[in-house]
C-alpha cells in the first residue's frame, strides 16, 4: 500500500520560486487543482494527494449549521455566517461579535471548546498586554467556527462536547465532506482548535469548491447552504481573516466576487461562483507565502484577480526591504498557472 505521505512529497512539483540576484533562492513544491463543471480543467502535482485541508474547510464544516435550519433559527445575520467560516484575528469587532453571539445563545465563553491564545490583531494584543488580562476562548481564531458548532449542538438537543468525533456533529460534517468532496474519507486529525479535521485529496477539496461556486442560492437545501456561505464569506472578508490577511485583502480586490480561505500548513481554496469553478492547492513545505503566491496566480491565471491590482504586489512579484529596495522576487515556478 503506498504511503500517502511519501506520495504526497514524492508526487509536488514546483509550484513558486524565490529569486535574488539573478539566482534561485528558494523552491517551494506542492500540488493544485482548478475543478469546473466538467471536472478537472488543470492539475500541478498529484491531484489525488491526500492532504488534512485544515481551516481551508470551514465552509463545509459549516454546512449542517445552515441546511440543518439552525443558524435561521437563531435568526444569524451574513456576516455571522462569515465569521463560522473565519480564522479571524482575534481584533475587536471579531471578539464582540462572537460575544454576542454566544449572549444570544444563552451560552458563553467556557461553553467553546477551542481553547485560549494571544490575538494576532496587533491592537488587542497590545490591549491585553498592556492590561495584564489574559486572553479568553474567544480570542481563538476559530471562535467563530466553535459558536456556530454551538449554534447547530443547542438546535438539535446534543450533548456539550461537539469536538468530540462521535459527536452527531462531527458525524454530520463528515457525512458533509464525503459528499461535496466525492471522496471517502482517508483518516482525521485533531486540529489547533480540538475539533477533528478530516482528510481527502486535493482534487476532493477542488470539486467541493466547485460545488460551492455553482449552487444554486434557490434550489435544495445543500444548494441554499453552500451559496448563502460563500456569498457570506465574499461580502464580508473583514469577519473571514482580518486587516492584513491574505484572505481578507484579496476578497476585497476582487469585489466580493470571489471567496478564498487559506489553512494551516500552506493549503489555500477559493470559490468562484461567476465561473462556477474551485480551486484547492497544498504547499508541501507548509509555507505559508508560498500558498498565498500560488492563489493570486492561479485567480489571476482565471482573471478572477488583476495583475495590476495593488493587492497582488505583497504575494507576487517583486519585493522589497524596509528602505524600499527591491531585492528579489517571488515567482511561479515554469509549467505552473
Amino acid at each position: 500500500m503506498t504511503d500517502p505521505v511519501a506520495s504526497v512529497a514524492t508526487s509536488a512539483r514546483p509550484l513558486i520560486e524565490i529569486w535574488r540576484g539573478g539566482l534561485l533562492e528558494g523552491q517551494h513544491l506542492g500540488h493544485a487543482v482548478i475543478w469546473g463543471p466538467g471536472g478537472i480543467e488543470a492539475a500541478w502535482g498529484d491531484p489525488d494527494a491526500v492532504i488534512f485541508p485544515r481551516s481551508s474547510c470551514k465552509m463545509i464544516q459549516a454546512l449542517p449549521l445552515v441546511e440543518s435550519g439552525a443558524a435561521d433559527a437563531a435568526g444569524l445575520t451574513p456576516a455571522q455566517l462569515a465569521l463560522a467560516c473565519a480564522s479571524h484575528q482575534g481584533a475587536g469587532l471579531h471578539v464582540s461579535a462572537v460575544s454576542r453571539w454566544l449572549g444570544d445563545l444563552g451560552l458563553a465563553e467556557p461553553d467553546l471548546r477551542c481553547g485560549a491564545h494571544m490575538p494576532k490583531d496587533p491592537a488587542e494584543d497590545l490591549r491585553l498586554r498592556t492590561s495584564g488580562d489574559s486572553p479568553c476562548q474567544i480570542h481563538n481564531n476559530c471562535s467563530g467556527k466553535h459558536a456556530g458548532f454551538l449554534t447547530w449542538t443547542r438546535h438539535a438537543g446534543a450533548g456539550p462536547d461537539y469536538t468530540e468525533i462521535d459527536h452527531p456533529l462531527q458525524r454530520a460534517i463528515r457525512a458533509a465532506t464525503e459528499e461535496v468532496t466525492g471522496a471517502d474519507i482517508a483518516g482525521w486529525g485533531i486540529d489547533g482548535c480540538s475539533a477533528p479535521n478530516f482528510a481527502t485529496t486535493v482534487a476532493g477539496l477542488a470539486r467541493a469548491m466547485a460545488a460551492f461556486a455553482a449552487a444554486n442560492p434557490t434550489g435544495g437545501a445543500r444548494d441554499r447552504a453552500m451559496a448563502r456561505l460563500a456569498r457570506a464569506m465574499a461580502t464580508h472578508p473583514e469577519m473571514v481573516a482580518g486587516e492584513g490577511r491574505a484572505c481578507t485583502t484579496l476578497m476585497r480586490a476582487m469585489g466580493g466576487r470571489v471567496a478564498i480561505k487559506t489553512g494551516a500548513e500552506a493549503v489555500f481554496v477559493a470559490i468562484l461562483p461567476e465561473q462556477k469553478r474551485g480551486i484547492a492547492l497544498k504547499i508541501v513545505d507548509g509555507g505559508t507565502r508560498a500558498s498565498e503566491a500560488a492563489i493570486v496566480a492561479l485567480l489571476i491565471r482565471l482573471g478572477a484577480l488583476d495583475a495590476r491590482d495593488p493587492a497582488v504586489a505583497p504575494y507576487l512579484g517583486a519585493q522589497r526591504n524596509w528602505r524600499g529596495l527591491v531585492t528579489g522576487e517571488i515567482r511561479t515556478a515554469p509549467g505552473f498557472a
